[in-house]
């Protein structure tokens, strides 16, 4: 008797499989910029609330400014933590992790009675919101070759779409209900939405496999450095950057508050601030691959410090909002060309970890910068200090970012037509 022949299993080769640049790599990617729109939500709503929690424990600026910084610190350090278990595990289970963080410290930020206990919450969320970020970003490096780079800047982008929409939210749940019950609230919405939207993502994921990065591409970029020093190098700059970076975003609301014009305008500049970086964001992924991502944050540099610049000469309400409008319009692309430089400098299999470096440093720069803006202020009583300190800041990434264009044109001149970008 014959024994029956079974064909092999060849499901793995078959048109349902995944595939990189495919639609269901957008759809994914579309989940993943929801997800991070919700869940960034973490980063933007103690900037709308710093004068009414100053209000409410009768604190100093700088004080609860601290909120923000150790917010910040939480997201930092909760991206590598939820990086690791992303490579570990899955993305599913690294924001499964956030989601309950996300849920529970926000619940304990609206029932705190004492500003450390409000302070120490953001802290929790902080390490909720992180996988919404870096994590993501990574993970969608995975779905997309030829659309690579901009896939990563549209799911960077998400922290802008929640910095968009969650403000004026935000503000009008403060006004119906109070802070607290906005806080609550927050952490409701964003188990229940963030839970569907991770679930619909486990199912468009299945069981694919991380894709390998042994056979990238070489670096494009010959810096003379080595990975340690380019990395250090790149890391001051992300902090200096996001120090002048962190004063308008942190203390518009409040500045509008000081200037008499209420905390809705600054909430409304701090939306549109977010929104046109939105598309500085995805456009710097353009204008990376056409001009190489050390000339790109070049120009959101030098860009940055020009609209500090007017922040220090103009305090008009009509002024205030075009000056956010160009704030935003010219940073947004800043933080995601430190990925870029990585990739185009270091080598593939050092380049998850060096963009990890260099991301907990613009965060701790960010922070920084929120706690000290508020420090100035209350040393002077005035934020104008602070908008100063802001460009001091930024003329050292843009020595830095100078330096490293120098070296690239030189090294180009030495190698020959073609090596550098």
């Amino acid at each position: 008797m014959v024994r029956p022949v079974h064909a092999p299993n060849h499901s793995e080769q078959t048109p349902e499989t995944f595939s990189p640049d495919s639609r269901q790599a957008w759809i994914r990617l579309v989940l993943a910029l929801l997800i991070g729109s919700i869940g960034g939500v973490g980063m933007w709503a103690i900037v709308v609330m710093i004068p009414a929690v100053q209000t409410e424990f009768s604190a100093t600026r700088g004080a609860v400014s601290l909120a923000f910084t150790l917010m910040m610190f939480g997201f930092g350090l909760g991206g590598v933590i939820a990086g690791k278990i992303t490579d570990r595990f899955g993305i599913v289970p690294a924001m499964a992790i956030s989601i309950a963080f996300l849920g529970v410290a926000n619940v304990l930020a609206g029932l705190s009675t004492q500003l450390w206990q409000f302070v120490a919450a953001y802290f929790l969320i902080g390490l909720g919101t992180s996988a919404t970020f870096a994590p993501l970003m990574a993970e969608a490096s995975h779905w997309f070759e030829r659309y690579r780079g901009l896939a990563v800047t549209i799911v960077a982008s998400g922290n802008y779409f929640a910095g968009t929409m969650w403000p004026p939210i935000v503000n009008w749940g403060m006004q119906e209900v109070g802070w607290r019950h906005t806080h609550i609230g927050i952490g409701l919405v964003c188990v229940v939405l963030m839970t569907i939207l991770v679930l619909v993502l486990r199912a468009q994921i299945g069981h694919d496999k991380v894709h390998d990065h042994a056979n990238a591409p070489p670096p494009r970029v010959d810096l003379k450095l080595s990975t340690n020093t380019l990395t250090v190098l790149l890391s001051i700059a992300a902090i200096s950057c996001c120090v002048a970076m962190a004063m308008p975003q942190v203390h518009i609301v409040a500045y509008c508050g000081d200037l008499g014009y209420g905390v809705a305008r600054g909430a409304e500049m701090l939306s549109l601030m977010m929104a046109c970086g939105i598309v500085s964001r995805i456009g710097s992924g353009f204008l990376a691959d056409k001009i190489g991502g050390i000339r790109t944050l070049l120009i959101g540099a030098l860009a940055q410090g020009f609209a500090l610049v007017f922040y220090l000469f103009f305090d008009s309400l009509a002024s205030l909002y075009l000056i956010s409008a160009m704030f935003g319009l010219f940073q947004g692309g800043i933080v995601p060309s430190y990925a870029i430089i990585v990739r185009e400098a270091m080598p593939a299999r050092e380049a998850a970890t060096r963009v990890g470096i260099v991301i907990f440093a613009s965060v701790f720069g960010m922070s920084f910068g929120g706690w000290v803006s508020g420090v100035i202020f209350d040393a002077t009583g005035s934020y104008a200090a602070a908008f100063a300190n802001g460009v001091a800041w930024n003329a050292v990434n843009i020595s830095i970012v100078l330096t490293l264009l120098i070296r690239s044109r030189m090294s180009a001149t030495k190698a020959g037509p073609g090596f550098a970008t």
